[in-house]
């Protein structure tokens, strides 16, 4: 039996973040187990536990996650530190593509980004619609908002958010505006520490355990849209990428079984992911 690779980097990120792996590495890893390099946001949803026991049982494949921020996902894949990507962040998927590391990318599924935040709403943004104008809101009030700060998909969005805002948080880093470097998870619960607005997907904020008086006070901006892809590492860049496995979990989780398994996964009655396979793959 082969020895299993091991990815200090990945893992020292991880646990930095503050985030349990969704499916822990084996002390072995076999030709029948692929490594999906990912992200916290499908780990903290608790989605892997509800779709990855369904390949296996179907292909005898076991998926062992790596989950970190997006950016950081990327980065492992390039070094042939996994088989298959699956992110949140469109262009840079796109440029791993264009770069050589990745065969082809699919839109897999997609939710939104939302901005929460505590009852007492210091920026008065509780129900507005525009995310530009709640961010300048905040700015202005220099309400405490807490970002990722992390490379990862919810970071890019934020930043982009930001720009799109007209506004430069990095300029208030730490006062009102204070980075965390750390995952979803982390960061949400900094933000109830400190009674601040943070910005997530909505698939974690549904499973995040800790909300005590924080609700959703931006929804709907067409800006907040949060696709995810999935791309098999290219194995002409690494020799030791298992191409077969790793298609084969993502033509199963573009299939209608896989799409029909993301729309089942629902907690507390809120469907988390909404499948989209084959409607614009790239």
């Amino acid at each position: 039996m082969k020895m299993k690779r091991i990815f200090p980097l990945a893992l020292a990120a991880a646990l930095a973040g503050g985030l349990t792996l969704a499916l822990s590495l084996p002390a072995q890893a076999d030709d029948t187990s692929i490594i999906l390099q990912s992200t916290t946001s499908t780990a903290n949803s608790g989605l892997y536990d509800h779709l990855l026991p369904k390949f296996s049982e179907k292909t005898g494949i076991t998926v062992n996650v790596v989950a970190v921020g997006t950016g950081q996902a990327i980065k492992n894949a390039q070094n042939g530190d996994g088989d298959v990507l699956l992110v949140h962040a469109k262009p840079a998927e796109e440029r791993f593509v264009a770069d050589g590391f990745g065969v082809k990318r699919f839109d897999v599924m997609y939710n939104d980004f939302i901005i929460v935040g505590p009852a007492s709403d210091p920026a008065g943004i509780a129900g507005k619609s525009d995310v530009a104008t709640a961010l300048k809101a905040i700015a202005e009030s220099q309400a405490v908002f807490t970002s990722r700060g992390d490379d990862s998909g919810t970071h890019k969005k934020e930043k982009a958010l930001w720009t799109a805002a007209g506004v430069d948080p990095s300029e208030a880093s730490g006062t009102w505006y204070r980075e965390t470097g750390s995952g979803m998870g982390a960061t949400l619960n900094a933000a109830v520490g400190m009674d601040a607005y943070a910005l997530t997907d909505r698939g974690t904020w549904i499973a995040f355990k800790n909300k005590g008086d924080f609700k959703i006070v931006v929804e709907g901006d067409e800006a907040l849209f949060n696709q995810y892809g999935v791309i098999l590492v290219n194995p002409e860049k690494h020799a030791h990428v298992k191409a077969e496995e790793g298609q084969a979990f993502i033509d199963w989780i573009l299939s209608a079984e896989g799409q029909q398994a993301i729309a089942e996964y629902k907690l507390d009655g809120q469907q988390l992911f909404f499948p989209n396979a084959g409607k614009e793959g790239s």
